[in-house]
C-alpha cells in the first residue's frame, strides 16, 4: 500500500498551503483518511480526519476553524487546506488510512511525510 503526500513547503505566518495524499487505486476508498503531524522530540499528533464518504470530519482543537479536510465520496485522495498558518503549525505532516470506514483512530497505513514550515 502506498500513500503519497505532497504540497508541503515554506510559507509565511498567515499564509495558506494545501496538502494532498493519494492512495493506490485499490486502497483507501472505503476507509476513513486522516492527517497527523509531528515535530522533533514530540509524539505524532492527530490533526484531522474524514470518513469514507467525505460527509463527516473531525479536527484537533489546535487547527479547528483554520484547516479543512476533504475528499470525494469513495475517493482515495484526501486534501488538507491549511489557512491562517502559524509558526506552531510547523511540522512534518503525515497522511494515514484508518482501519475502518468511520474514523476510529486505528491507523492501518501511514504515508510518507511532507514538511510544512511556517515562518514568523
Amino acid at each position: 500500500v502506498q500513500l503519497q503526500a505532497s504540497g508541503g513547503g515554506l510559507v509565511q505566518a498567515g499564509g495558506s498551503l494545501r496538502l494532498s495524499c493519494t492512495g493506490s487505486r485499490r486502497t483507501g476508498s472505503n476507509n476513513a483518511l486522516a492527517w497527523f503531524r509531528q515535530t522533533p522530540g514530540k509524539e505524532r499528533e492527530f490533526v484531522a480526519a474524514v470518513n469514507w464518504d467525505g460527509g463527516t470530519t473531525s479536527y484537533s482543537d489546535a487547527v479547528k476553524g483554520r484547516f479543512t479536510i476533504s475528499r470525494g465520496k469513495g475517493s482515495s485522495t484526501v486534501y488538507l487546506q491549511m489557512n491562517s498558518l502559524k509558526p506552531e503549525d510547523t511540522a512534518v505532516y503525515y497522511c494515514a488510512q484508518d482501519r475502518r470506514a468511520m474514523y476510529s483512530g486505528s491507523v492501518q497505513y501511514w504515508g510518507q511525510g511532507t514538511q510544512v514550515t511556517v515562518s514568523s
